[in-house]
């Protein structure tokens, strides 16, 4: 057995045994918790200015993030302005995107009412003046290359951002595959479990809160 993974082993190990996060549910947490630290994808530290390791850490943990997250150290320890789980989200962008799909959707959803999903029609001004960053809403993934706040110069006709709540609470990984399967081009997934899937005329966060009408804290 390689060196490398003997060590990692014997961490996880020791970690099931003596976790030293007080509000770490270890019933509920050790297999899931030891899988994703022997995957390494959940060592790192979260402090003001991000946490590089929380996209893959909440990917591998899914649903249970918010009830696990105190084991690897990483939830938001902000005590005067922690966000409530509704209030992070993680936002990946997906590498088949079908536009043609998503609007066809939309097309059919304007003269049929979607059944398991509700649609969001947001101006693409009010969508790119959201600024997280001077928010008490944690966003976390390779949202960088998103476009500007700066809605100046914006194309007064430009179609508005159409996006995709899911009805019911889903796992990071099954929201993924959700928004793939409508030809969304990015998901947004609020750690509530709220699964957004952005539409292909969305230019940067689609929309700011959780409205999944079934999955609520």
């Amino acid at each position: 057995m390689p060196c490398s993974l003997a060590l990692l082993l014997v961490a996880a190990a020791t970690w099931a045994v003596a976790s030293p996060a007080d509000r770490c549910n270890k019933a509920l947490c050790a297999s899931d918790v030891s899988k994703c630290l022997l995957q390494e994808v959940c060592q790192c530290e979260a402090n003001q200015a991000g946490c590089p390791c929380c996209q893959e850490c909440a990917f591998c943990l899914g649903n249970l993030w918010e009830s696990c997250c105190e084991c690897v150290g990483l939830c938001d320890e902000r005590p005067a302005s922690s966000p409530r789980s509704a209030q992070r989200s993680s936002m990946h962008n997906l590498t088949s995107p079908v536009p043609s799909l998503f609007r066809a959707l939309m097309a059919i959803s304007d003269n049929d009412p979607p059944v398991g999903w509700s649609i969001l029609t947001l101006p693409v001004e009010e969508e790119l003046r959201q600024n997280h960053a001077d928010t008490s809403h944690l966003l976390l993934g390779p949202h960088t290359g998103l476009a500007s706040p700066d809605a100046k110069g914006l194309n007064a006709t430009a179609p508005p951002c159409q996006a995709i709540f899911f009805n019911e609470c889903l796992s990071m990984s099954r929201c993924r595959a959700a928004c793939q399967s409508v030809g969304a081009w990015r998901y947004r997934w609020f750690h509530n479990a709220c699964c957004q899937c952005l539409g292909p005329d969305c230019r940067g966060y689609g929309g700011a809160r959780a409205q999944c009408s079934n999955c609520w804290e």
